[in-house]
């Protein structure tokens, strides 16, 4: 097959990582693969697909080059329909818009039409065994501050709250842009800013609980995924997305995404029980499997194939 996809720009988002990961896969089974965008040459991050830089998506146009063309976003879906012998929508944070067949998934969202497949995990990131935890623990808490469907202030809340009650701990922050002034960066010990796919496997890698306050809007989030192949115990909010990674959730402490207090109770939880830990660590690994970037190939690639039958 030779697959490409379309994305509008090269920076460092979770959307990015998953689709050159992807690529990188697919690319590793024999097929071609080709990312085509609109924006500057890629730089933070290695990939074995091929490129192709376009000023804009009117070039794009019919090509028997392309079997498959990937729609990453609303804006590139006619550019995908028009270069493509066969097309398909990805769909990261948005609807699937209506006549358009969105990609079948591993796992359906509840209640919703829109499905996922392909959400990989560096390689990397897996480790059969946690490293020795800090002292005081190390907590992560990621996303930008200003899209409020990430709930990071939520999480500064918890945090907080957590403090109160004589929690002792390092709030470790990773965001794609610089902290906001109406941040409380007096309760933050270390804030990392547009970190490359290495870098983030580090400070992943560095922590002891993650803290995912994402709220209901949310359809995709790449750092909980992370965090379970990390063998990171979390925190998370009960939402669909997060509950959608196995039928069995003990693989994190949940909360109500609209309770900070609730989500700073669960924090707490974690933190005063270490067997608690150890276990949310094991059963996080186990369920990760399902993006390791095989899986997730074999998956893609049986879904294309469907598309021709």
């Amino acid at each position: 097959m030779h697959i490409a996809w379309l994305i509008e720009q090269t920076g460092i988002t979770g959307a990015n990582r998953v689709v050159l990961a992807l690529a990188d896969a697919m690319a590793a089974r024999g097929h071609t693969c080709t990312i085509v965008t609109t924006d500057a040459p890629l730089r933070w991050r290695a990939s074995s697909a091929e490129w192709k830089y376009i000023d804009g998506w009117n070039e794009m146009r019919g090509s028997s080059d392309f079997e498959f063309v990937i729609a990453t976003s609303r804006d590139t879906i006619d550019a995908a329909r028009r270069a493509a012998e066969r097309f398909a929508f990805y769909a990261f944070d948005s609807e699937p818009p209506p006549n358009v067949r969105a990609l079948a998934a591993s796992r359906t969202m509840s209640g919703e039409n829109v499905t996922y497949i392909g959400a990989i995990v560096d390689d990397d990131l897996f480790r059969q065994k946690p490293a020795r935890e800090h002292e005081p623990p190390r907590v992560l808490l990621s996303g930008a501050a200003h899209e409020e469907r990430r709930g990071v202030d939520d999480g500064y809340r918890a945090v907080a709250h957590a403090r109160w009650f004589h929690q002792r701990l390092d709030l470790v922050r990773v965001s794609p842009f610089v902290p906001s002034r109406e941040e409380p960066l007096d309760s933050v010990q270390e804030f990392h800013v547009g970190l490359s796919a290495v870098e983030m496997t580090r400070l992943m890698h560095s922590c002891d609980i993650v803290l995912a306050p994402d709220h209901r809007e949310t359809r995709f989030s790449l750092v909980p995924m992370e965090a379970l192949a990390a063998a990171v115990p979390s925190v998370m909010t009960s939402i669909p997305s997060f509950l959608s990674f196995d039928a069995k959730q003990d693989f994190a402490l949940f909360a109500r995404d609209d309770d900070p207090v609730e989500l700073g109770e669960r924090l707490i939880e974690l933190l005063e029980d270490s067997d608690l830990r150890d276990r949310i660590r094991a059963r996080g690994r186990e369920v990760a499997q399902q993006w390791r970037a095989a899986e997730v190939a074999d998956r893609f690639e049986k879904f294309l194939t469907g598309i021709t039958e």
